[in-house]
């Protein structure tokens, strides 16, 4: 400081006003310059506070090289032929996707007349019998959270018998309102939370983020008057962070981890804090390698630096609050500590509810309320709504009612017991037996995460497992493979191991016969510096999911 004041002080002042004097025109344009040069200048100096010289030299260089190869894509011809790659590379998803059934009607238009139940529950039975990947076997990572077969029986009677209702209409449903309300408060109770405590249900873990993103939003502005709200992120926060930015327009920072554990670097988190800021994140844990952040640390600093902080346990929802009493390290997510503003926790993973069910829980009820949306003046009425949805379903509400006061608290710790053991088990074997591969990060919760030491190629060792029946999670940043551990995966642990070893093996025997399929796809998704490319297959891929 002291030698930009004794540089200030030699600059002839008096000769720079009577130059604005004579000059305005130029002077204003001299400033303006200046500014944006001076802008420029503090969000380099920030990306270097935080990612260090060598990454924010390599993520600038990629947005140049991004900005270069789209002017050239608009180039007459260089243009067509990438589109026409592009849309070749669209076209087979969705043949791949879209396989036409023989002797298979496609319903595309209401029947005149509408068919029979029989006829109805014959189509929806074939449909549901659709070969894919073998999830029953416990063959796929995550996605079926499958409580055991009694448990699915109860939850369908439940959600049957609350088809046709909506917690909108309370007065119309004054039970279904005092099942959504025992479902928060079991929640609650689960996370640590006390009277003050309180929370809503939602459709899933995506929108309780979304949800919390909101609510700090507008405490950032009703309370501190910020009115360019950012939210700081790991890098390996949930990707529902960046659609809440994207929805909201708000600023968000990506802040780099440790490479050998995977937790958030919290120098770099608190760099990126600045006073614009209205949230940081933290996991428990996280998607791509099932890591929790240095929870405690976060909660110390979001209360030093006076911002929203947010745990989202969306994965590690009916797991992590087991961990202590079921015999492995405890991970601390819950309002114990006094830095959290907000937790997500879905209830449709290993709480085994109905799929479209989670809770955002807060730390006061006027955090709740900056989630809400109200209008008096709206014409059909005083309108006021919890979340994004207005009508909701009361059935998967009161299935997942049934699902936890089923499984219980007995019940959930030996699902912990069972799940994380098997992870465990897992984790063993890739770094007691298989030298080819690695884990990535510190796992905490039923994700474990592994890739390749040279000349095995991880993505090949991906499509060797797909052809044994497994449906892996691939990875990038590093390149990785991960499971999602679920009460399906514990009984063939061991064949997946078996399986893992072989498909190593392959690789590790002809590592130039996998230069293609999967590694090819992700190896150009990685390092082509336009990201724009990979958006537009990612959009052809959803479009794909509507073709009939």
């Amino acid at each position: 400081m002291t030698q930009v004041l004794s540089t200030l002080s030699r600059l002839d002042w008096q000769r720079m006003a009577g130059y604005t004097v004579r000059n305005p025109k130029q002077a204003f344009i001299n400033l303006a310059i200046g500014y944006i040069v001076f802008r420029q200048l503090l969000k380099g100096a920030k990306k270097v506070s935080i990612y260090g010289v060598r990454s924010a030299f390599l993520l600038l260089w990629k947005r140049v090289a991004g900005a270069v190869v789209r002017h050239v894509r608009r180039a007459p011809g260089t243009g067509v032929i990438v589109q026409q790659n592009i849309a070749k590379i669209v076209k087979d998803i969705e043949d791949e996707m879209n396989v036409a059934i023989p002797g298979e009607t496609k319903h595309v238009s209401i029947p005149s007349n509408g068919m029979s139940d029989d006829e109805i529950l014959a189509v929806l039975e074939r449909r549901q019998n659709e070969a894919g990947v073998d999830w029953k076997n416990g063959r796929v990572s995550g996605a079926v959270y499958h409580g055991g077969e009694e448990l699915v029986q109860l939850t369908n009677r439940a959600y049957a018998m609350f088809n046709l209702t909506n917690p909108l209409h309370p007065g119309v449903f004054p039970g279904l309102r005092r099942i959504e309300a025992e479902v928060v408060r079991m929640v609650l109770d689960l996370y640590n939370g006390g009277a003050e405590h309180c929370g809503t249900t939602t459709s899933g873990g995506t929108e309780s983020i979304i949800m919390a993103v909101r609510a700090h939003v507008v405490w950032g502005r009703e309370e501190r008057g910020i009115d360019s709200p950012n939210i700081v992120v790991p890098v390996t926060a949930h990707a529902a962070f960046d659609k809440a930015a994207e929805y909201f327009g708000i600023g968000i920072t990506h802040v780099p981890v440790d490479p050998r554990t995977q937790k958030v670097d919290l120098k770099a988190m608190r760099r990126a804090i600045d006073s614009d800021t209205v949230l940081i994140v933290g996991s428990s844990a996280t998607f791509p390698h099932g890591v929790a952040d240095d929870l405690e640390a976060l909660s110390q600093m979001a209360i030093k630096c006076k911002v929203g902080f947010h745990i989202d346990s969306c994965l590690g929802s009916f797991i992590m609050p087991f961990l202590r009493e079921a015999g492995f390290p405890e991970v601390v997510c819950d309002f114990r500590l006094s830095g959290a503003t907000s937790i997500s926790c879905d209830t449709h993973k290993y709480g085994f509810a109905p799929k479209g069910t989670s809770v955002v829980m807060y730390n006061s009820k006027q955090m709740r309320h900056y989630q809400y949306f109200t209008i008096s003046t709206w014409p059909g009425g005083i309108y006021a709504s919890p979340t994004i949805a207005g009508s909701r379903s009361g059935a998967v509400i009161a299935g997942c009612w049934a699902a936890l006061n089923k499984m219980g608290h007995a019940g959930y710790l030996q699902q912990c017991r069972d799940i994380v053991g098997c992870r465990i088990r897992i984790q063993r074997a890739i770094e007691q037996e298989l030298p080819e591969l690695y884990v990535v990060g510190e796992p905490s919760s039923t994700v474990v995460a592994f890739s390749a030491n040279e000349p095995v190629g991880i993505y090949g060792v991906m499509d060797e497992m797909k052809k044994r029946g497994w449906d892996l999670n691939p990875l990038q940043y590093p390149a990785a493979l991960h499971i999602a551990c679920t009460r399906l995966t514990v009984p063939v642990a061991d064949e997946f191991i078996r399986d893992l070893k072989q498909s190593v093996a392959l690789v590790k025997a002809d590592p130039g016969n996998y230069t293609k399929g999967s590694k090819a796809i992700y190896g150009f998704a990685s390092t082509v510096p336009d990201t724009t490319i990979v958006d537009e297959v990612a959009q052809g891929f959803i479009d794909a999911l509507y073709a009939v």
